[in-house]
């Protein structure tokens, strides 16, 4: 079996997710696992999928024809996942939004060694003012050498630079 990672993006509609669905399906792919989601009128995601190698070549040739129902694919070789010894830890941030937090939450981040496995962020009104707050939801692989209180300190000291509430705690 062959691995590919895809990534998607169309315009949302009803249906979009069972054409490429249909379409792993029809060359004896298997959808193993997947993120998705709307954002401003557009649909995307990011799943993996397993084909027989023999059945590879169509499938990429089929994902690139869902072009014509207006769905773009990109698509990449799925490797294994490299053994190594991380932590998972999870954090939470929120804080007023400004341009460049994001660029200095993983500045930060890819300066300790810390990889993203998901990361989710958004702009909300804050409750009793509607001043606009950032809030971050991250799972970090950390590396099994950094200490969950260096990290935290690290956070910190740029938390009081953005004026952010900071959560971590380890995942089990």
């Amino acid at each position: 079996m062959d691995h590919l990672v895809l990534t998607v993006i169309a315009p949302d509609q009803a249906g979009q997710v069972e054409r490429i669905a249909h379409c792993i399906a029809e060359h004896n792919g298997n959808w193993l696992e997947s993120r998705m989601s709307r954002m401003a009128g557009q649909f995307a995601g990011i799943l993996r999928v397993a084909v027989p190698a023999e059945r590879y070549g169509d499938l990429v040739v089929s994902l690139q024809k869902l072009e014509a129902f207006g769905i773009r694919v990109l698509i990449a070789q799925g490797g294994s996942e490299p053994a190594n010894s991380w932590k998972p830890i999870s954090m939470e941030l929120v804080g007023n939004d400004r341009p460049g937090i994001v660029r200095d939450i993983t500045r930060l981040l890819a300066g300790q060694g810390v990889n993203l496995e998901r990361f989710t962020t958004e702009v909300r009104p804050a409750p009793m003012s509607s001043e606009p707050l950032f809030h971050a939801d991250a799972l970090l692989a950390v590396p099994s050498e950094l200490s969950l209180e260096v990290l935290q300190q690290s956070l910190e000291s740029l938390a009081d630079d953005l004026m952010v509430e900071l959560h971590l705690r380890p995942e089990d």
